[in-house]
Protein backbone atom coordinates (compact mmCIF):
# COMPACT_ATOMS: atom_id res chain seq x y z
CA UNK A 1 0.00 0.00 0.00
CA UNK A 2 2.82 2.38 0.90
CA UNK A 3 4.53 1.60 -2.42
CA UNK A 4 1.40 2.41 -4.43
CA UNK A 5 0.91 5.68 -2.54
CA UNK A 6 4.49 6.78 -3.19
CA UNK A 7 4.21 6.10 -6.95
CA UNK A 8 0.96 8.06 -7.16
CA UNK A 9 2.53 11.11 -5.45
CA UNK A 10 5.57 10.99 -7.75
CA UNK A 11 3.42 10.99 -10.90
CA UNK A 12 1.42 14.00 -9.67
CA UNK A 13 4.61 15.99 -8.94
CA UNK A 14 6.00 15.32 -12.42
CA UNK A 15 2.76 16.37 -14.13
CA UNK A 16 2.53 19.53 -12.04
CA UNK A 17 6.12 20.53 -12.87
CA UNK A 18 5.63 20.05 -16.64
CA UNK A 19 2.63 22.38 -16.74
CA UNK A 20 3.96 25.07 -14.41
CA UNK A 21 5.74 28.26 -15.51
CA UNK A 22 7.71 30.67 -13.44
CA UNK A 23 6.21 34.09 -12.76
CA UNK A 24 7.18 36.56 -15.50
CA UNK A 25 8.66 33.90 -17.76
CA UNK A 26 8.26 33.97 -21.57
CA UNK A 27 7.65 30.95 -23.76
CA UNK A 28 10.91 29.79 -25.37
CA UNK A 29 11.38 30.34 -29.16
CA UNK A 30 12.10 27.33 -31.30
CA UNK A 31 15.80 26.46 -31.61
CA UNK A 32 17.14 27.73 -35.00
CA UNK A 33 20.76 26.75 -34.46
CA UNK A 34 20.63 24.45 -37.50
CA UNK A 35 19.54 27.35 -39.71
CA UNK A 36 22.19 29.62 -38.22
CA UNK A 37 24.85 27.06 -39.00
CA UNK A 38 24.35 27.40 -42.77
CA UNK A 39 24.28 31.20 -42.75
CA UNK A 40 27.65 32.84 -43.57
CA UNK A 41 29.29 34.56 -40.65
CA UNK A 42 32.52 36.52 -40.29
CA UNK A 43 35.60 34.44 -39.54
CA UNK A 44 36.53 34.09 -35.91
CA UNK A 45 39.22 36.38 -34.53
CA UNK A 46 42.00 35.17 -32.27
CA UNK A 47 41.68 36.61 -28.72
CA UNK A 48 44.60 38.42 -27.18
CA UNK A 49 46.56 36.80 -24.33
CA UNK A 50 44.77 37.12 -21.01
CA UNK A 51 41.31 37.49 -22.53
CA UNK A 52 38.59 35.12 -21.48
CA UNK A 53 38.38 32.12 -23.75
CA UNK A 54 35.25 31.89 -25.87
CA UNK A 55 33.05 28.94 -25.08
CA UNK A 56 33.46 26.04 -27.45
CA UNK A 57 30.61 25.51 -29.87
CA UNK A 58 29.50 22.17 -31.23
CA UNK A 59 30.67 21.44 -34.77
CA UNK A 60 27.13 21.63 -36.07
CA UNK A 61 26.90 25.28 -34.97
CA UNK A 62 30.07 26.46 -36.75
CA UNK A 63 29.95 28.15 -40.20
CA UNK A 64 30.65 25.66 -42.94
CA UNK A 65 33.46 27.70 -44.48
CA UNK A 66 35.37 27.43 -41.17
CA UNK A 67 35.08 23.72 -40.58
CA UNK A 68 35.80 22.82 -44.25
CA UNK A 69 39.51 22.45 -44.94
CA UNK A 70 41.15 23.49 -48.24
CA UNK A 71 38.09 25.28 -49.54
CA UNK A 72 38.36 25.32 -53.37
CA UNK A 73 38.13 28.63 -55.27
CA UNK A 74 34.85 29.62 -56.90
CA UNK A 75 34.03 27.46 -59.90
CA UNK A 76 34.50 28.96 -63.38
CA UNK A 77 32.24 27.82 -66.17
CA UNK A 78 34.78 26.82 -68.80
CA UNK A 79 32.03 25.86 -71.22
CA UNK A 80 31.09 29.52 -71.69
CA UNK A 81 33.70 31.55 -73.59
CA UNK A 82 34.75 34.73 -71.78
CA UNK A 83 33.81 38.06 -73.31
CA UNK A 84 37.28 39.49 -72.61
CA UNK A 85 40.18 38.04 -74.60
CA UNK A 86 42.56 38.72 -71.70
CA UNK A 87 40.55 36.31 -69.55
CA UNK A 88 40.72 33.70 -72.29
CA UNK A 89 44.49 34.12 -72.40
CA UNK A 90 44.74 33.70 -68.62
CA UNK A 91 42.73 30.48 -68.76
CA UNK A 92 45.17 29.03 -71.27
CA UNK A 93 48.35 29.68 -69.29
CA UNK A 94 50.18 26.36 -69.24
CA UNK A 95 53.90 26.98 -68.88
CA UNK A 96 55.61 26.55 -65.50
CA UNK A 97 56.44 29.85 -63.86
CA UNK A 98 60.08 30.89 -63.82
CA UNK A 99 61.27 31.93 -60.36
CA UNK A 100 64.27 34.12 -61.01
CA UNK A 101 65.37 37.53 -59.61
CA UNK A 102 65.48 38.82 -63.19
CA UNK A 103 61.69 38.47 -63.40
CA UNK A 104 61.19 41.10 -60.70
CA UNK A 105 63.68 43.41 -62.43
CA UNK A 106 61.80 43.24 -65.73
CA UNK A 107 58.44 43.65 -63.99
CA UNK A 108 59.74 46.85 -62.45
CA UNK A 109 61.11 47.99 -65.82
CA UNK A 110 57.76 47.51 -67.58
CA UNK A 111 55.69 48.96 -64.72
CA UNK A 112 57.81 52.11 -64.68
CA UNK A 113 56.88 52.66 -68.34
CA UNK A 114 53.06 52.59 -68.27
CA UNK A 115 52.71 54.62 -71.47
CA UNK A 116 54.92 52.17 -73.35
CA UNK A 117 52.87 49.25 -72.00
CA UNK A 118 49.69 50.99 -73.09
CA UNK A 119 50.99 51.36 -76.66
CA UNK A 120 52.08 47.71 -76.80
CA UNK A 121 48.70 46.46 -75.58
CA UNK A 122 46.90 48.77 -77.98
CA UNK A 123 48.89 47.51 -80.98
CA UNK A 124 48.34 43.93 -79.87
CA UNK A 125 44.54 44.29 -80.05
CA UNK A 126 44.67 43.72 -83.81
CA UNK A 127 46.62 40.46 -83.65
CA UNK A 128 45.98 38.75 -80.30
CA UNK A 129 42.73 36.99 -81.19
CA UNK A 130 44.28 35.34 -84.26
CA UNK A 131 47.38 34.28 -82.32
CA UNK A 132 45.33 32.83 -79.44
CA UNK A 133 43.13 30.93 -81.89
CA UNK A 134 46.21 29.39 -83.52
CA UNK A 135 47.75 28.49 -80.16
CA UNK A 136 44.60 26.78 -78.92
CA UNK A 137 44.20 24.91 -82.20
CA UNK A 138 47.72 23.52 -81.74
CA UNK A 139 47.29 22.85 -78.02
CA UNK A 140 50.05 25.31 -77.08
CA UNK A 141 50.15 27.49 -73.92
CA UNK A 142 48.66 30.92 -74.42
CA UNK A 143 51.59 32.68 -72.72
CA UNK A 144 53.18 32.48 -76.16
CA UNK A 145 50.64 35.05 -77.38
CA UNK A 146 52.66 37.56 -75.33
CA UNK A 147 55.96 36.65 -77.00
CA UNK A 148 55.64 39.33 -79.74
CA UNK A 149 55.69 41.87 -76.90
CA UNK A 150 59.23 40.72 -76.13
CA UNK A 151 60.26 40.33 -79.76
CA UNK A 152 58.79 43.40 -81.45
CA UNK A 153 56.49 45.20 -78.99
CA UNK A 154 53.71 44.08 -81.38
CA UNK A 155 55.14 46.30 -84.12
CA UNK A 156 55.08 44.35 -87.42
CA UNK A 157 57.41 46.92 -88.96
CA UNK A 158 60.15 46.33 -86.39
CA UNK A 159 63.61 45.58 -87.83
CA UNK A 160 66.59 44.45 -85.76
CA UNK A 161 70.31 45.00 -86.40
CA UNK A 162 70.45 41.39 -87.59
CA UNK A 163 67.78 42.19 -90.24
CA UNK A 164 65.11 40.29 -88.30
CA UNK A 165 61.63 41.52 -89.19
CA UNK A 166 58.00 41.35 -88.18
CA UNK A 167 56.04 40.49 -85.06
CA UNK A 168 58.08 37.31 -84.58
CA UNK A 169 61.44 38.69 -85.79
CA UNK A 170 62.56 36.21 -88.42
CA UNK A 171 65.99 36.68 -89.97
CA UNK A 172 66.15 36.18 -93.76
CA UNK A 173 67.57 32.64 -93.72
CA UNK A 174 65.11 31.25 -91.18
CA UNK A 175 62.29 33.00 -92.98
CA UNK A 176 63.20 31.17 -96.17
CA UNK A 177 63.45 27.88 -94.27
CA UNK A 178 59.85 28.33 -93.15
CA UNK A 179 58.64 29.36 -96.62
CA UNK A 180 58.27 33.08 -95.89
CA UNK A 181 58.71 34.68 -99.30
CA UNK A 182 60.97 37.74 -99.53
CA UNK A 183 61.02 39.67 -102.79
CA UNK A 184 60.94 43.13 -104.32
CA UNK A 185 57.22 43.54 -103.73
CA UNK A 186 56.70 42.07 -100.29
CA UNK A 187 58.29 40.29 -97.33
CA UNK A 188 56.20 37.61 -95.66
CA UNK A 189 58.27 37.81 -92.49
CA UNK A 190 55.98 40.78 -91.78
CA UNK A 191 52.80 39.00 -92.90
CA UNK A 192 50.56 38.50 -89.86
CA UNK A 193 49.10 35.11 -90.78
CA UNK A 194 52.14 33.59 -92.52
CA UNK A 195 54.69 34.67 -89.89
CA UNK A 196 52.48 33.52 -86.99
CA UNK A 197 52.09 30.11 -88.60
CA UNK A 198 55.86 29.86 -89.16
CA UNK A 199 56.71 31.00 -85.61
CA UNK A 200 54.34 28.54 -83.93
CA UNK A 201 55.52 25.72 -86.17
CA UNK A 202 59.10 26.47 -85.18
CA UNK A 203 58.24 26.71 -81.48
CA UNK A 204 56.45 23.36 -81.63
CA UNK A 205 59.48 21.69 -83.20
CA UNK A 206 61.97 22.98 -80.66
CA UNK A 207 59.62 22.16 -77.77
CA UNK A 208 59.41 18.58 -79.03
CA UNK A 209 63.21 18.57 -79.19
CA UNK A 210 63.74 19.70 -75.58
CA UNK A 211 60.44 18.80 -73.86
CA UNK A 212 60.67 22.06 -71.94
CA UNK A 213 59.12 25.41 -72.86
CA UNK A 214 61.83 27.50 -71.22
CA UNK A 215 64.51 25.69 -73.23
CA UNK A 216 62.36 26.00 -76.36
CA UNK A 217 62.17 29.77 -75.86
CA UNK A 218 65.91 29.94 -75.29
CA UNK A 219 66.35 28.07 -78.58
CA UNK A 220 64.01 30.48 -80.35
CA UNK A 221 66.24 33.34 -79.25
CA UNK A 222 69.70 31.75 -79.29
CA UNK A 223 69.31 28.75 -81.60
CA UNK A 224 68.59 25.14 -80.70
CA UNK A 225 72.10 24.13 -81.67
CA UNK A 226 73.60 26.56 -79.16
CA UNK A 227 71.17 25.45 -76.45
CA UNK A 228 71.91 21.81 -77.22
CA UNK A 229 75.64 22.41 -76.78
CA UNK A 230 75.05 24.24 -73.49
CA UNK A 231 72.98 21.29 -72.25
CA UNK A 232 75.66 18.81 -73.28
CA UNK A 233 78.32 20.86 -71.48
CA UNK A 234 76.34 20.81 -68.23
CA UNK A 235 75.64 17.10 -68.59
CA UNK A 236 79.36 16.41 -68.96
CA UNK A 237 79.97 18.31 -65.71
CA UNK A 238 77.14 16.61 -63.86
CA UNK A 239 75.23 19.91 -63.58
CA UNK A 240 71.49 20.54 -63.96
CA UNK A 241 70.31 21.23 -67.50
CA UNK A 242 67.28 23.46 -66.85
CA UNK A 243 67.05 26.98 -68.28
CA UNK A 244 68.35 28.73 -65.16
CA UNK A 245 71.39 26.44 -64.89
CA UNK A 246 72.73 26.89 -68.43
CA UNK A 247 75.47 29.34 -69.38
CA UNK A 248 74.06 31.59 -72.10
CA UNK A 249 74.37 35.12 -73.52
CA UNK A 250 72.82 37.97 -71.56
CA UNK A 251 70.07 38.49 -74.16
CA UNK A 252 68.92 34.88 -73.84
CA UNK A 253 69.34 34.92 -70.05
CA UNK A 254 66.85 37.81 -69.91
CA UNK A 255 64.54 36.46 -72.61
CA UNK A 256 62.28 34.15 -70.58
CA UNK A 257 62.24 36.48 -67.52
CA UNK A 258 60.84 39.22 -69.77
CA UNK A 259 58.04 36.94 -70.91
CA UNK A 260 57.38 35.81 -67.33
CA UNK A 261 57.21 39.44 -66.18
CA UNK A 262 54.61 40.24 -68.84
CA UNK A 263 52.70 37.08 -67.94
CA UNK A 264 52.58 38.16 -64.28
CA UNK A 265 51.29 41.62 -65.24
CA UNK A 266 48.60 40.22 -67.52
CA UNK A 267 47.62 37.58 -64.95
CA UNK A 268 46.94 40.12 -62.18
CA UNK A 269 47.04 43.67 -63.56
CA UNK A 270 45.13 45.05 -60.56
CA UNK A 271 47.91 43.81 -58.29
CA UNK A 272 50.36 46.07 -60.12
CA UNK A 273 48.01 49.02 -60.54
CA UNK A 274 47.70 48.42 -64.29
CA UNK A 275 44.45 48.75 -66.20
CA UNK A 276 44.12 46.40 -69.16
CA UNK A 277 41.38 47.68 -71.48
CA UNK A 278 39.16 44.71 -72.38
CA UNK A 279 39.64 43.17 -75.82
CA UNK A 280 36.51 41.63 -77.35
CA UNK A 281 36.88 37.87 -77.65
CA UNK A 282 36.11 37.85 -81.36
CA UNK A 283 38.10 38.23 -84.60
CA UNK A 284 39.53 41.66 -85.30
CA UNK A 285 40.18 40.99 -88.98
CA UNK A 286 39.06 38.74 -91.79
CA UNK A 287 40.52 37.93 -95.18
CA UNK A 288 39.26 39.09 -98.55
CA UNK A 289 40.40 38.05 -102.03
CA UNK A 290 43.16 40.29 -103.36
CA UNK A 291 42.66 42.01 -106.75
CA UNK A 292 45.24 41.46 -109.48
CA UNK A 293 46.98 44.73 -108.66
CA UNK A 294 45.78 47.57 -106.45
CA UNK A 295 47.26 50.67 -104.91
CA UNK A 296 47.67 50.70 -101.13
CA UNK A 297 46.00 54.10 -100.86
CA UNK A 298 43.03 52.98 -102.98
CA UNK A 299 42.57 49.71 -101.04
CA UNK A 300 42.44 51.65 -97.78
CA UNK A 301 40.02 54.16 -99.30
CA UNK A 302 37.67 51.45 -100.58
CA UNK A 303 37.63 49.84 -97.12
CA UNK A 304 36.96 53.16 -95.42
CA UNK A 305 40.05 52.96 -93.18
CA UNK A 306 43.28 54.93 -92.90
CA UNK A 307 46.41 53.92 -94.76
CA UNK A 308 48.08 53.36 -91.37
CA UNK A 309 45.39 50.87 -90.34
CA UNK A 310 45.58 49.08 -93.69
CA UNK A 311 49.36 48.76 -93.48
CA UNK A 312 49.16 47.55 -89.85
CA UNK A 313 47.07 44.60 -91.06
CA UNK A 314 49.01 44.09 -94.32
CA UNK A 315 52.59 45.01 -93.36
CA UNK A 316 54.18 42.51 -95.78
CA UNK A 317 53.75 44.98 -98.65
CA UNK A 318 56.41 47.68 -98.77
CA UNK A 319 55.55 49.26 -102.14
CA UNK A 320 52.74 51.78 -102.80
CA UNK A 321 51.14 49.21 -105.11
CA UNK A 322 50.25 45.61 -104.20
CA UNK A 323 50.98 43.05 -106.87
CA UNK A 324 48.37 40.31 -106.97
CA UNK A 325 50.90 37.52 -107.42
CA UNK A 326 52.92 38.29 -104.30
CA UNK A 327 52.65 37.35 -100.59
CA UNK A 328 49.52 35.26 -100.52
CA UNK A 329 46.16 35.57 -102.18
CA UNK A 330 44.30 37.66 -99.59
CA UNK A 331 44.18 41.02 -97.87
CA UNK A 332 43.36 41.50 -94.19
CA UNK A 333 40.69 44.03 -93.27
CA UNK A 334 38.77 44.81 -90.06
CA UNK A 335 35.74 42.52 -89.80
CA UNK A 336 33.28 45.38 -89.92
CA UNK A 337 34.89 46.79 -93.11
CA UNK A 338 34.72 43.67 -95.29
CA UNK A 339 31.28 44.52 -96.68
CA UNK A 340 32.27 48.13 -97.28
CA UNK A 341 35.36 47.10 -99.24
CA UNK A 342 33.55 44.58 -101.44
CA UNK A 343 30.70 46.97 -102.22
CA UNK A 344 33.00 49.87 -103.08
CA UNK A 345 35.32 47.64 -105.11
CA UNK A 346 32.41 46.37 -107.21
CA UNK A 347 31.23 49.92 -107.90
CA UNK A 348 34.75 51.09 -108.70
CA UNK A 349 35.35 48.30 -111.20
CA UNK A 350 31.89 48.82 -112.74
CA UNK A 351 32.95 52.37 -113.58
CA UNK A 352 35.99 50.93 -115.39
CA UNK A 353 38.44 52.82 -113.21
CA UNK A 354 42.02 51.51 -112.87
CA UNK A 355 42.88 49.91 -109.53
CA UNK A 356 46.50 50.98 -109.85
CA UNK A 357 48.06 54.23 -110.98
CA UNK A 358 51.57 52.82 -110.94
CA UNK A 359 53.60 50.86 -113.46
CA UNK A 360 57.00 49.19 -113.34
CA UNK A 361 60.06 49.91 -115.46
CA UNK A 362 63.16 47.74 -115.65
CA UNK A 363 66.46 49.55 -116.18
CA UNK A 364 68.21 48.61 -119.40
CA UNK A 365 71.93 48.71 -120.04
CA UNK A 366 73.08 52.31 -120.26
CA UNK A 367 69.95 53.77 -118.63
CA UNK A 368 70.28 55.98 -115.57
CA UNK A 369 67.79 57.21 -113.02
CA UNK A 370 68.05 60.70 -114.46
CA UNK A 371 67.18 59.50 -117.99
CA UNK A 372 64.19 57.48 -116.76
CA UNK A 373 62.95 60.44 -114.69
CA UNK A 374 63.17 62.78 -117.66
CA UNK A 375 61.36 60.26 -119.88
CA UNK A 376 58.40 60.09 -117.50
CA UNK A 377 58.49 63.83 -116.71
CA UNK A 378 59.60 63.41 -113.10
CA UNK A 379 62.46 64.92 -111.17
CA UNK A 380 65.29 62.53 -110.36
CA UNK A 381 64.86 63.30 -106.66
CA UNK A 382 61.15 62.39 -106.84
CA UNK A 383 61.84 59.12 -108.64
CA UNK A 384 64.53 58.18 -106.10
CA UNK A 385 62.18 59.00 -103.22
CA UNK A 386 59.34 56.92 -104.68
CA UNK A 387 61.59 53.89 -104.99
CA UNK A 388 63.51 54.34 -101.75
CA UNK A 389 66.81 54.74 -103.57
CA UNK A 390 69.38 56.07 -101.12
CA UNK A 391 73.08 56.70 -101.82
CA UNK A 392 73.82 53.21 -100.45
CA UNK A 393 71.62 51.50 -103.06
CA UNK A 394 73.53 50.39 -106.14
CA UNK A 395 71.73 50.79 -109.45
CA UNK A 396 72.31 48.18 -112.13
CA UNK A 397 70.71 46.81 -115.32
CA UNK A 398 67.63 44.82 -114.37
CA UNK A 399 66.79 47.11 -111.44
CA UNK A 400 63.02 47.61 -111.16
CA UNK A 401 61.49 51.06 -110.70
CA UNK A 402 57.95 52.10 -109.85
CA UNK A 403 56.66 54.90 -112.07
CA UNK A 404 53.56 56.87 -111.05
CA UNK A 405 50.90 57.46 -113.68
CA UNK A 406 49.10 60.80 -113.74
CA UNK A 407 46.66 60.97 -110.84
CA UNK A 408 48.53 58.58 -108.55
CA UNK A 409 48.78 59.50 -104.91
CA UNK A 410 51.98 61.33 -104.06
CA UNK A 411 54.61 58.99 -102.69
CA UNK A 412 55.43 61.33 -99.83
CA UNK A 413 51.90 60.78 -98.47
CA UNK A 414 52.62 57.06 -98.22
CA UNK A 415 56.27 57.11 -97.19
CA UNK A 416 55.50 57.49 -93.49
CA UNK A 417 53.06 54.57 -93.50
CA UNK A 418 54.76 51.97 -95.69
CA UNK A 419 57.35 49.61 -94.19
CA UNK A 420 60.90 50.17 -95.36
CA UNK A 421 61.97 47.65 -98.03
CA UNK A 422 64.66 45.26 -96.80
CA UNK A 423 68.16 46.00 -98.11
CA UNK A 424 69.16 44.07 -101.20
CA UNK A 425 72.04 41.60 -100.78
CA UNK A 426 75.30 42.83 -102.25
CA UNK A 427 75.37 39.90 -104.63
CA UNK A 428 72.20 41.06 -106.36
CA UNK A 429 73.44 44.63 -106.86
CA UNK A 430 77.10 44.12 -107.75
CA UNK A 431 77.89 43.83 -111.49
CA UNK A 432 80.08 40.93 -112.50
CA UNK A 433 83.15 41.23 -114.73
CA UNK A 434 81.00 40.56 -117.77
CA UNK A 435 78.64 43.38 -116.88
CA UNK A 436 75.80 41.15 -115.66
CA UNK A 437 74.58 41.10 -112.13
CA UNK A 438 74.14 37.91 -110.17
CA UNK A 439 70.39 38.60 -110.13
CA UNK A 440 70.41 38.82 -113.90
CA UNK A 441 72.19 35.48 -114.21
CA UNK A 442 69.49 33.84 -112.07
CA UNK A 443 66.62 35.64 -113.75
CA UNK A 444 63.78 33.29 -114.58
CA UNK A 445 65.14 30.43 -112.47
CA UNK A 446 63.02 29.25 -109.56
CA UNK A 447 64.16 29.94 -106.04
CA UNK A 448 64.99 26.78 -104.10
CA UNK A 449 63.19 26.65 -100.74
CA UNK A 450 64.78 24.58 -97.99
CA UNK A 451 62.22 22.78 -95.87
CA UNK A 452 62.88 22.01 -92.20
CA UNK A 453 64.44 18.63 -91.57
CA UNK A 454 62.39 15.96 -89.88
CA UNK A 455 65.39 14.85 -87.80
CA UNK A 456 65.93 16.99 -84.69
CA UNK A 457 69.61 16.04 -84.44
CA UNK A 458 70.37 17.34 -87.93
CA UNK A 459 68.19 20.40 -87.47
CA UNK A 460 69.98 21.27 -84.24
CA UNK A 461 73.26 21.59 -86.07
CA UNK A 462 72.03 23.61 -89.00
CA UNK A 463 69.05 25.71 -87.84
CA UNK A 464 69.34 29.32 -86.82
CA UNK A 465 66.74 31.05 -84.67
CA UNK A 466 64.41 33.64 -86.19
CA UNK A 467 66.17 36.62 -84.63
CA UNK A 468 69.75 35.40 -84.23
CA UNK A 469 72.67 37.16 -85.84
CA UNK A 470 74.38 35.35 -88.64
CA UNK A 471 77.71 35.81 -90.34
CA UNK A 472 76.90 33.65 -93.34
CA UNK A 473 75.30 35.15 -96.41
CA UNK A 474 73.42 32.89 -98.76
CA UNK A 475 73.34 33.60 -102.45
CA UNK A 476 69.68 34.30 -103.15
CA UNK A 477 68.45 35.32 -106.58
CA UNK A 478 66.27 38.40 -106.73
CA UNK A 479 63.59 38.58 -109.37
CA UNK A 480 61.53 41.73 -108.88
CA UNK A 481 59.29 41.10 -111.85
Amino acid sequence: MNLILRLTVLVLVVLAGGCATLPGSVAQKPDRSAEAAVQPSPPQTISEPGAAAAPELPASALPKQIITENTPPPLIDLTAPPEDLWQRIRRGFGMPDLHDPLVAEHQSWYLNRPEMLRRIFERGRRYLYHIVEELETRGMPTELALLPMVESAFNPRAVSRARAMGLWQFIPSTGKTYNLDQNWWADERRDIIASTDAALTYLQKIYEMHGDWHLALASYNWGEGAVGRAIAKNQAKGLPTDYSSLTMPAETRNYVPKLQALKNIVAQPELFGIYLPPIPNRPYFETVAKPARIDVALAAHLAGISVEEFVALNPAYHRPVIDGNQAGEELLLPVEKIGTFLTNLERYEAEDKPLSNWKTHTLKRGETIAKVAARFKLSEARLRQINGITPRVRIHPGFTLLIPRPGSQAAENLAHALPEPPPLPKESATPSRKGKTVAARFKGKPTVTVKPSAKPAVRAKTKTPPNARTTKKKLQPKNPS
